[in-house]
């Protein structure tokens, strides 16, 4: 992918709508590591329409755009990526899953945690309530414990290739009233994406709703909701997010953004039929691309949540994290969560372990067995 800029589009919130018909432009002149890949099934010129759960118009869709609209050139034109944002061909996350399964779309750009209810191990592809927290620990999972090839695994039983991990952000929430303390979430209703962060919020007495990004802004603008969990301060700002809350909560100590989703990932999926007509050649080429887009794709998105978060404190947005207690009290109450949705079934609970491992070993120290006594797989 080529970027034109190395700052965010600057934009007025006076209007969500108008907002999202702008072109904000991000990135610096960086092209993704991309060899030119020439032979005889270039004349061929394979396209797949590709959708994003980016809402169009915001710096996430135009990264996702931008990456796509490269591939055509950078494959010497034995593939293309014909890029789509959220609800342009799927109208939803459910239809979105089928749309791809089905061979209507090709791949798609999801948040991986979305399948939690198809796909139960589907909650351990991506960051929970209270589970490894950086970036470098997913990188280390997928790519250094097997991780990657069991999520295969598990997704070919859907007739689906699950290419790689895409790095995003961590998740906040923005609220209409100002939570400081967990005790502040009870009775509150809160845009949460299901699965696992939900349940570990209704623990606190949070009702939970899920809906797409688009969704989002409406619902706090009616006050069909009270507050909404959704990526880091660019995309929100991006959605107007800014204009119906003044209130974000990091949900996590000083240094940490979030306790709940920390690691929020997306991934490239694709329609095993069109993955096993590429050549070997061109599946390893989008492995490449997709774990070089991974690093492009966060670096870029951190860039500019720093510029938006500025923003949101200009415009009035009051910042809250939780305290010491809090987080303590929150952990205490996510890991049992934890073990639940690995037992869910055989295949969860095999990711899990990979995680569980991963995080009892005293060189990554994260939790130890009397974090978990009682509970087991």
């Amino acid at each position: 992918m080529k970027n034109k800029s190395d700052q965010p589009g600057e934009s007025s919130p006076a209007s969500r709508r108008k907002f999202l018909q702008t072109t904000a432009v991000l990135g610096g002149a960086a092209v993704l590591g991309a060899p030119f890949i020439r032979n005889a099934e270039a004349a061929k010129g394979q396209v797949w329409k590709v959708q994003s759960v980016w809402d169009a118009g915001t710096t996430g869709y135009r990264l996702f755009e931008e990456w796509c609209n490269s591939i055509q050139e950078k494959s010497g034109g034995e593939l293309a990526f014909k890029p789509f944002p959220a609800k342009a061909v799927a109208a939803d996350n459910n239809a979105l899953f089928d749309a791809v399964r089905s061979g209507v779309l090709q791949a798609m750009n999801p948040f991986s945690l979305y399948w939690s209810g198809k796909i139960p191990a589907s909650v351990f592809l991506s960051s929970y309530p209270a589970g490894p927290d950086q970036t470098s620990q997913w990188e280390t999972m997928f790519y250094g414990l097997g991780m990657l090839e069991l999520t295969r695994e598990i997704y070919s039983k859907f007739g689906l290739f699950y290419v790689g991990p895409i790095q995003h952000d961590a998740n906040i929430i923005h609220s209409k009233t100002p939570v400081d303390t967990l005790e502040q979430l009870k009775g509150m209703k809160i845009r949460l994406p299901g699965g696992m962060v939900a349940e570990v919020f209704e623990k606190f007495g949070v009702s939970t709703t899920s809906m797409p990004g688009s969704d989002i802004y409406p619902a706090l603008e009616k006050g069909t909701i009270d507050a909404a969990d959704y990526v880091g301060p660019a995309i929100n700002w991006d959605l107007g997010f800014a204009e119906v809350t003044k209130y974000i909560i990091c949900m996590g100590p000083p240094g940490q953004t979030s306790l709940y989703q920390p690691v929020d990932l997306m991934d490239l999926t694709v329609n095993m039929g069109a993955w096993k007509r590429l050549s070997k050649k061109m599946q390893s080429f989008v492995e490449e691309q997709v774990q070089t887009y991974s690093v492009h794709h966060y670096t870029t998105i951190q860039k500019a949540d720093l510029a938006a978060m500025d923003k949101f404190l200009q415009k009035g947005t009051t910042i809250s994290r939780l305290s010491a207690e809090d987080v303590s009290r929150f952990r205490k109450a996510a890991v049992p969560v934890w073990f639940e949705w690995a037992k869910k079934n055989p295949d969860a609970t095999r990711v899990f372990k990979i995680h569980l491992d991963y995080m009892l070993n005293p060189y990554m120290g994260y939790i130890t067995k009397d974090d978990i006594k009682g509970l087991s797989l």
